[in-house]
């Protein structure tokens, strides 16, 4: 009887490997990286969490503690394979952990590499809630002397949610903050008033790399950071994006050798500029120089700032910076689209795709049925909704797949910025040219204007999430489901409420010393209720408000429904219907129609003189009065304040201040 026992635990130990376990507690903590008190959340007190290091074969056993007071949080163990219910995505997956709660997470680790882990709930991620996973191979082939993790990361003083409803109404703010807004001036001085005004001529809105204006970037939490290394020594370093909407360009003083992507190893392949976007993971190995230091350096892909560590000790062989984006030229982003070879030629190249080969092929069986499907990446910046072919997660949730087949998906970007796609549950084959020799991801960036394919076989049963990694875009709409069509025929994936149509609510407007102006808005998926104002100071002291409903369907037209109330001479309230349209060079009509037959048409335009000056012109037309007209001017102060002056064809100078909340 003995026998048998030591036999049946013999085997368990020798299948399975040890139960490594963690305890990982999140809760709010306050930091100040900017000299701002800021509260942010940590994971043991830590930010970023700790490393959770494991050897292939472990079983992993972490238990999760919610010490947050009002809110659920979750974590997703991003890149590993394990069991549809550990995956870790709130309500589709895995339940919530409840303010107080706790829940524990138990999956074998069945592949090596570096991975990570973070918070699926709201925009957690954003605050702090995330780490990193090392998973050792002992038959690694990868010679060095030592190896370190790096994680990359982005953070705002901000509100996450304070960003995410700023990117909601189409606010220049972050771009002007960065010095990367768009104006006649800086056309002018950039010698592109052609290109800037034939993008205005085709209604494109001003390119910028990145949507968010960062206070600082950070490794391993911290803008510099340093790591032991002797002279000549090999290093590895474990590289983790987990920056909420930020790419990096990795770069050091010496070259780098890639030799994993994403965990899995690829062949070795020596770069000098690596371009990761966000939840991508890297190994690459580089060399100490015999006397002295080496800095890798981490800079956003807008240039706005870096983040370095320094490896060994004394003289420093320093990093360069890639040279900034020019964001009124699209020549050099449209030429990397058409030519995926400029990953190793430009001073801002791709992401390193061409080059990376699996070692040995992961090409699938011939026998499994094969199916392809494009997906078209869509957005829209004015009013920031993402999403996979014009429909948001809200409005088209799922993508059927069938256990046994190949489904090999294309995607086209039909935007002006990179996006990061995630799949879950899953390794794809990224089919970039190297045929059988294909790499395995889990994360593939889709470069402006160009087109990624890639293919994975259907094997494991359950609902997946498949979303772009960009947090606000993500939040915004851009996701899917993969649900098998094993789950039966009505099965319908549960998903976060937190990311149907949440609600957004702002204002903006005049307060000037003839008159004030303005709307407050709620907003929430497409649909918009409106409450617009205006009020003049006069000894009538007349007013007139709109109530609406708005539809928005797409960035050039919507319509409204609704009721105005005035008190204007030989006026009544009445009902209105009416719609906008967004004409070339971004002229923005607007027509009204009302129930005592009236019609009512305004034609507006913005000139964006500098990054925070402007010039405002508007007419309009009403079958019941004479046409009115203004010009005013604005300066941008602040985010949330604007010097304004303007005249008015009925009120003369008016002077002010204007307002955005």
């Amino acid at each position: 009887m003995y026998k048998y026992l030591y036999i049946w635990l013999l085997v368990c130990f020798s299948v399975y490997g040890d139960t490594v376990s963690y305890q990982l507690t999140i809760a709010e903590k306050e930091i100040s990286p900017t000299g701002k008190v800021r509260k942010a959340l940590s994971i043991n007190g830590g930010i970023p969490g700790p490393t959770l290091k494991f050897k292939l074969g472990d079983i992993a056993n972490i238990t999760v503690h919610n010490k947050l007071k009002n809110e659920e949080t979750s974590i997703h163990w991003h890149g590993l394979l394990l069991p549809n219910e550990m995956d870790g995505v709130p309500y589709l997956t895995t339940p919530p952990i409840k303010p107080g709660g706790s829940h524990t997470f138990e999956f074998e680790l069945k592949h090596p590499g570096t991975y990570w882990y973070h918070s699926h709930t709201g925009l957690q991620e954003q605050r702090g809630v995330y780490g990193s996973i090392v998973v050792e191979n002992s038959e690694d082939p990868v010679k060095a002397d030592r190896e370190h993790v790096i994680v990359l990361s982005d953070w705002t003083n901000e509100d996450p949610n304070e960003v995410m409803r700023t990117l909601m109404r189409g606010d220049e703010w972050y771009a002007i903050k960065k010095g990367n807004a768009q104006s006649l001036w800086g056309a002018f001085r950039a010698e592109a008033l052609g290109e800037y005004f034939n993008r205005e001529w085709v209604r494109m809105p001003p390119m910028d790399v990145s949507d968010v204006a960062y206070d600082a970037f950070w490794m391993n939490g911290s803008k510099k950071i340093n790591l032991t290394g002797k002279p000549g020594e090999r290093v590895r370093l474990r590289i983790i994006n987990a920056g909420a909407s930020s790419y990096f360009y990795v770069t050091a003083g010496v070259s780098m050798t890639v030799v994993a992507a994403d965990g899995p190893e690829v062949q070795p392949v020596i770069i000098e500029k690596l371009l990761m976007g966000m939840a991508e993971t890297y190994d690459i190995v580089l060399t100490v120089p015999d006397k002295g230091a080496v800095e890798l350096r981490a800079t956003s892909q807008d240039g706005s700032g870096f983040s370095s560590a320094i490896i060994g000790e004394g003289e420093v062989k320093t990093a360069k910076s890639p040279p900034k984006p020019n964001i009124y030229s699209m020549d050099q982003m449209l030429m990397d689209a058409l030519d995926n070879s400029m990953d190793s030629m430009s001073e801002r190249p791709m992401a390193p795709y061409t080059k990376l080969k699996a070692l040995k092929p992961t090409e699938y069986s011939k026998d499994l049925p094969r199916r392809k499907i494009t997906l078209r990446l869509t957005g829209d910046m004015t009013r920031y909704i993402w999403s996979f072919n014009g429909k948001t997660l809200a409005e088209e949730s799922v993508i059927k797949v069938r256990k046994g087949e190949v489904l090999q998906i294309e995607m086209i970007n039909d935007t002006m910025m990179h996006h990061p796609i995630h799949l879950h549950g899953h390794f794809f084959r990224l089919l970039s040219g190297n045929g059988e020799m294909s790499p395995l991801k889990h994360t593939v960036d889709v470069h402006p204007m160009g087109k990624r394919t890639i293919e994975f076989e259907a094997n494991d049963v359950g609902d997946w999430f498949f979303h772009c990694h960009l947090l606000y875009h993500m939040d915004a709409g851009m996701a899917r489901v993969i649900s098998y069509e094993e789950l039966g025929e009505n099965h319908k994936p549960q998903l976060d409420p937190k990311l149907i149509n949440p609600w957004f609510f702002m204002a903006q407007g005049s307060v000037m010393n003839y008159m004030s102006m303005g709307r407050a808005k709620a907003m929430t998926g497409r649909e918009d209720f409106n409450l617009d104002w205006e009020y003049h100071y006069n000894e009538h002291r007349v007013y007139e408000i709109d109530a609406t409903w708005g539809h928005y369907f797409d960035p050039h037209f919507s319509t409204f429904l609704g009721y105005r109330w005035t008190n204007e001479m030989l006026e009544k309230d009445r009902a209105i219907a009416g719609f906008t349209y967004v004409l070339p060079f971004f002229l923005e009509s607007k027509v009204t129609l009302d129930s005592e037959g009236e019609f009512r048409f305004e034609l507006g335009k913005e000139f964006q003189l500098t990054d925070r000056w402007s010039v405002d012109t508007e007419a309009e037309y009403n079958t019941g009065e004479d046409v009115e007209w203004s010009v005013g001017s604005s300066y941008r102060l602040t985010k949330q304040f604007s010097l304004a002056l303007m005249y008015h064809s009925e009120h003369e100078w008016n002077f002010g201040i204007k307002f955005k909340f």
